[in-house]
């Protein structure tokens, strides 16, 4: 089974749940008081890319259309900027191929994180997109540093999370991944098959 198989689901067909995205504030609280990891304020929509112009344009629609909100939280992009010169909205290629949605929002602002992820797969989707959408993901880190991802599977309408280690090279910490799974049982709906629990390299941060 290939990575598309696996981020798709497609050994098993199950119509996405976009609105799961809903839980994450909440289970923000949980995982900082349990784990204290906090939002970092990123979060991105991970799609398959495709050639043409109609997928062009619902590129740009989206991309106008979380640029008009992002301004209002951070004018004209200034504070993201000053911070690390990153643009609240951002579409990057990783070097898998795989195209991916950047939002930036202040870090205690998840909800408006959510919304705009909410909002890509929901235009994407409407756009006749749904099958090129892969997942969507948040990032959190802790006072030590350490990082921490929780990946919504699109076709799946499942969560799990992704903790690369703080060794060299692409190794995971599987230990704090099932510690978050255990944490989080209340607040998302986990992924149980932990064979789908695949590795995001290419996630903004990485």
């Amino acid at each position: 089974m290939g990575l598309l198989d696996i981020l798709l689901g497609r050994s098993k067909a199950v119509a996405p749940d976009l609105d799961q995205l809903f839980g994450l504030p909440s289970a923000a609280v949980t995982l900082q008081a349990a784990a204290g990891f906090t939002p970092t304020g990123t979060g991105a929509v991970c799609f398959a890319s495709v050639e043409g112009a109609a997928f062009a344009e619902a590129h740009q629609e989206v991309l106008a259309l979380l640029e008009a909100d992002a301004e209002r939280k951070f004018p004209a992009g200034e504070r993201s900027r000053e911070a690390g010169g990153e643009p609240p909205v951002e579409l990057t290629q990783d070097e898998y191929g795989y195209s991916w949605l950047v939002s930036r929002r202040e870090p205690d602002d998840l909800p408006a994180l959510v919304s705009d992820l909410h909002a890509v797969n929901t235009a994407l989707e409407g756009s006749g997109f749904g099958p090129q959408l892969l997942c969507s993901v948040a990032a959190f880190q802790d006072t030590g540093h350490r990082r921490l991802w929780l990946v919504y599977l699109y076709k799946r309408g499942t969560f799990y999370p992704f903790a690369p280690s703080a060794e060299e090279g692409q190794r995971r910490d599987n230990a704090l991944e099932l510690q978050i799974k255990a944490v989080l049982s209340d607040d998302l709906r986990i992924e149980q098959d932990l064979s789908r629990w695949f590795p995001i390299w290419g996630a903004p941060g990485l």
